[in-house]
């Protein structure tokens, strides 16, 4: 019976490689990788080729051999490397969810199957704690813009949630977005999400909903998309702050 399937997905793991990625060096479509793996599909000579050129395998041991041993006499390599995983969060290791993957992330952020498919980074001015990077659309937080990327700490309630501090909230409903949390002393169990741009106006969730929090530490961008301001809009964005704070002091009092 052909190993060549399992072998794919062994391999692909091995490089940290997503689907996408694995597909794009083997000239294949992203869901035909899926179905090679889960052997709903026989790869094709001209893509065990490929693999072979590229790990120095022969066709042989793609096809009739169990990799994940052979190549460890003391253990697959994937479960060494599944256990330095667990260890990376002291060595500040972050995953990135770019947009792409956000929908997955919403299934899939309790899988850590799914997690070890995102991509990593470190940043050296982090220390201890737990990252995840969150790449962010729109122009609710200007002016932060669109196409950013926020390294948040995790959070793990909203007891410690730092008022008016800017999160990447992960909600049932809302799905992941980056706003400033105001807390409402009188309804708990209600927080409200104000967006930098004043022109979105403040909208409540319920706390129930709220899955993760990730208090934002870094904000990464593009030097070219950076926004300019000038100083008419500068004036109008503090009188429309002004009045959304006093707004919502209205409404908590």
């Amino acid at each position: 019976m052909s190993r060549a399937g399992l072998n794919l997905k062994y391999l692909r793991k091995l490089r940290g490689w997503t689907q996408e990625e694995f597909a794009i060096k083997l000239n294949v479509k992203r869901s035909l990788i899926g179905a090679y793996e889960e052997e709903r599909a026989d790869p094709r000579l001209e893509v065990l080729e490929i693999v072979a050129d590229i790990f120095k395998l022969t066709l042989d041991e793609l096809l009739l051999k169990d990799l994940s041993i052979t190549s460890n006499s003391n253990g697959s390599y994937l479960q060494k490397r599944r256990m330095q995983k667990m260890m990376t969060v002291e060595r500040n290791v972050i995953h990135f969810v770019p947009i792409k993957a956000a929908a997955g992330y919403m299934t899939g952020y309790v899988d850590s199957e799914f997690i070890d498919e995102l991509n990593t980074f470190t940043l050296p001015m982090l220390t201890g704690g737990q990252y995840r990077a969150f790449e962010i659309i729109g122009d609710s937080m200007l002016p932060t813009p669109s196409g950013s990327i926020i390294v948040g700490e995790k959070v793990d309630s909203l007891e410690e949630v730092k008022n008016n501090m800017a999160y990447i909230v992960v909600s049932r409903n809302e799905g992941i977005v980056y706003k400033r949390i105001v807390k409402n002393s009188r309804a708990k169990n209600k927080v409200s999400l104000v967006s930098d741009n004043p022109s979105y106006q403040p909208y409540q969730v319920n706390a129930e909903d709220i899955v993760e929090l990730w208090q934002a530490q870094v904000v990464i961008g593009k030097v070219a998309t950076q926004q300019r301001w000038d100083v008419n809009s500068l004036a109008n964005l503090v009188n429309n702050l002004q009045d959304q704070v006093s707004t919502l002091k209205k409404k908590m009092n």
